[in-house]
């Protein structure tokens, strides 16, 4: 074979590699919906791939960039995705049409990943009978029972720094880590009836398992990517690669706590007698295979959202708290005014009351979402009500959360904090879509009450006594983490704690 055959059956090969990776690029353009051009094998993902840029930035300017659109298309490599910026579409598919987007597109693998088989990935017919039998856990009279305990929770944070600042001298502390220890230590015995002990003990288990799961290495992305890119390696590689470490521990605590439970006739009525009451009627959710590991899936994933997310907003909150001691200072004294009437024992209705704590907390999570963008998957073909946008099943549809809340034209000078926002008359004035931190429709988030409670009445005791200022180490201006898996900041969140000496 000559050197000319050789040249062509190379660009042969490179032509049909070029045609497979570039096959789908005509979908949005074919359905007249604009987008950014797309890489081969990249997609519009290459920053993003790559660490350089986190993805609710990347949405953020491509929501920016095609502003007078209603949708966007993109590419992650050759998926075709859907970016719905129109707040009335948006309320289509969360909630008028829910049943056409009841799926979350989110991959379930028994095998390879059998904690992935939990509430918030699973598809329509295990998900809706399984959230119906575990709402119960999150209501708000099952909350009221839960308040002593998280209260009690945050009183060993508060005693934790008064450890730390036992000298009355000012120290310097990174705020996410000191926060996630207290949440770990809340889910633990709400939900697991297990003492965490995360505050005092450095070696705590489940803050092991929560640091492993959440920070960013190159081990957890390189997965993390093939998955993504490789599904099919992916699999293959899942054979010889042992059971992660994660996955084993938290099976043996959710199966060990439920025997022991069992045997020792204990109730607590909390998330684990939830999971041993569907373990003893199986009939109630249909179909449904009830293993060991779907059983610690549930439990895994209430761990997860629950102390992730809420250490995130409690930090980020003290963060513009100490970058804006007039917002501190005001919300302290409501905290003391509530005190001052109540007494050191607040219960339920008194932080319900606090409006100005409620409204720093909406305006964190107006400007620091957890999760920047929310997933859909249609469930049927579906054309977009007044709109000519038709688009096929099993198509991913996305949300920009984080875009729409740093929106100017809906938060005008999105970048300033300000809780005012969420005042009675400016909440009206803006569309329900447009405020999204826990989503919405039937597959919100199943745990917001709690999330918010465990944050409130985390911050309350904290500000009670204590200051919080910026110092040396403090991010300013504050950069996203584009590794991370949820909103965070790069370098983490370093503040100054000063003791309130009160007369």
């Amino acid at each position: 074979m000559g050197s000319f055959e050789i040249l062509c059956g190379i660009a042969a090969v490179l032509l049909a590699v070029y045609y497979y990776l570039t096959s789908t690029y005509d979908f949005w353009k074919s359905r007249g919906i604009r987008g950014p051009r797309p890489m081969p094998g990249l997609g519009n993902f290459k920053d993003v791939m790559l660490n350089k840029k986190a993805i609710g930035d990347y949405l953020m300017d491509v929501y920016n960039e095609y502003k007078d659109e209603s949708v966007i298309g993109i590419f992650a490599r050759k998926t075709p995705i859907l970016i719905v910026k129109d707040a009335d579409l948006i309320k289509d598919i969360l909630i008028k049409d829910f049943t056409k987007f009841a799926d979350r597109g989110l991959p379930v693998n028994e095998r390879t990943q059998p904690l992935s088989q939990h509430l918030f990935a699973l598809e329509p017919k295990r998900w809706r009978p399984l959230r119906i039998r575990l709402s119960p856990v999150f209501t708000s009279g099952k909350l009221k029972e839960m308040f002593s305990l998280i209260s009690e929770c945050a009183d060993h944070l508060e005693q934790y720094i008064a450890k730390l600042t036992s000298k009355n001298e000012p120290i310097d502390i990174e705020c996410r880590e000191l926060t996630a220890k207290y949440t770990t230590n809340v889910i633990g015995t709400c939900a697991f009836g297990i003492e965490m002990n995360a505050l005092s003990d450095e070696d705590s288990e489940f803050r092991k398992m929560g640091r492993q799961i959440f920070t960013p290495t190159w081990k957890n992305i390189l997965w993390m990517r093939m998955r993504q890119s490789l599904p099919w390696l992916y699999d293959m590689l899942s054979y010889i690669m042992p059971q992660s470490e994660v996955t084993k521990f938290f099976t043996r605590v959710v199966v060990e706590t439920m025997n022991y439970r069992e045997t020792n006739n204990i109730i607590r009525h909390d998330f684990i007698d939830m999971l041993r009451e569907l373990k003893k009627h199986p009939e109630k959710l249909g179909d449904i295979d009830l293993t060991n590991y779907f059983i610690a899936a549930q439990a895994f994933a209430f761990f997860l959202a629950g102390y992730e997310t809420s250490s995130t907003t409690m930090s980020h909150a003290l963060y513009e708290l100490a970058l804006h001691q007039e917002i501190q200072d005001k919300l302290r004294k409501e905290i003391d005014e509530e005190y001052t009437k109540h007494g050191s024992n607040l219960i339920y209705e008194n932080v319900k009351k606090m409006n100005y704590l409620d409204k720093v907390f909406k305006e964190t999570l107006r400007k620091y979402p957890p999760v920047t963008f929310l997933r859909r998957q249609s469930t049927s073909s579906y054309t977009f009500d007044g709109t000519t946008i038709n688009i096929p099943k099993n198509q991913k549809v996305w949300i920009p959360t984080f875009a729409i809340h740093r929106d100017p034209n809906i938060y005008p000078k999105p970048e300033i904090f300000d809780p005012e926002r969420f005042a009675d008359k400016a909440v009206q004035t803006r569309h329900a879509m447009h405020y999204l931190p826990f989503g919405d429709g039937p597959r919100n988030c199943i745990g917001a009450r709690f999330a918010v409670y465990q944050t409130k009445i985390g911050l309350i005791k904290i500000l009670q006594n204590y200051k919080f200022e910026t110092c040396d180490k403090t991010q300013i201006p504050y950069v996203i983490d584009p590794k991370a898996l949820l909103l965070a900041p790069k370098d983490g969140i370093h503040l100054r704690i000063i003791k309130i000496n009160r007369t």
